[in-house]
């Protein structure tokens, strides 16, 4: 059996139990070693084979694969962060299905909520942004067009944007362009979220490049806007004395 397993965010205990245990397991394992935290490897057995893919083709990825697979061998796939975002699965996958090769996929803590924990926020806030969108700045992997920045940024809502420091500049533009944010819109970049060495820098739309450049933050950030970042919103109906539901009748003592 292949395992794809989510590695977390990026803290080595961060990786869920079932990661963990599959990992332990293992007799093989493929990992992104430009992303993944290589402490992670310290649950691996001690005559597990480990092959780092930021090297590596996809061809030679599951050539691996295969090979273990035609041996009787476990392999665990270890992506960064949970792999059904931004994490080049299907396509793993696909050659996979078109082998003959089984396969499962183990959920992994995204780096999009490590980012909320650092930045000690919710991104759903009442009255502030019930919405979150999760998309990045088109670089030399283009968006489609329905999904270009400012588009997603007209809504208003709450957003991260994932593989885009290197390009704030033009994500800066893309983000006013939209409308919705205003140059004092709260925003932070939060550098390697839940790491050792984590840094979360807060600013606004308007001074996101220029926080990122003074930082000498170019990679490995998310970048997060929105009102949720400020100090106004409404309470939750869900822990309102007054509120009725299936579990607790309001009172208006």
């Amino acid at each position: 059996m292949i395992h794809f397993v989510g590695a977390g965010s990026g803290g080595a205990d961060l990786i869920t139990v079932r990661g963990a245990r599959l990992l332990s397991q293992a007799d093989c394992i493929i990992y992104a070693g430009s992303l993944v935290n290589p402490e992670v490897l310290q649950y691996k057995k001690e005559n597990c084979a480990v092959y780092d893919s930021a090297g590596m083709t996809l061809e030679q990825v599951i050539g691996v694969m295969a090979e273990n697979e035609a041996a009787g061998k476990s392999t665990v796939r270890l992506h960064t962060g949970d792999p059904c975002l931004f994490g080049a699965i299907r396509e793993q996958m696909d050659r996979l299905d078109e082998l003959g090769l089984a396969y499962d996929d183990t959920p992994g803590v995204s780096s999009f909520c490590g980012a909320a924990a650092a930045l000690n926020a919710e991104y759903t806030l009442p009255g502030v942004s019930q919405s979150v969108i999760i998309t990045r700045m088109a670089g030399r992997t283009p968006v489609p067009e329905g999904e270009r920045l400012r588009l997603m940024a007209s809504h208003g809502c709450t957003m991260v944007l994932f593989l885009s420091t290197g390009l704030l500049e033009q994500a800066q533009e893309e983000l006013l362009a939209g409308g919705a944010y205003t140059p004092d819109t709260p925003a932070a970049i939060v550098y390697k979220a839940t790491w050792p060495d984590e840094k979360v820098f807060r600013c606004t739309v308007g001074t996101l490049a220029k926080t990122a450049r003074e930082n000498h933050i170019t990679k490995t950030a998310l970048i997060t806007i929105g009102g949720f970042l400020g100090t106004a919103y409404e309470r939750s109906c869900l822990y309102d004395p007054e509120f009725t539901h299936g579990y607790r009748k309001g009172s208006r003592e």
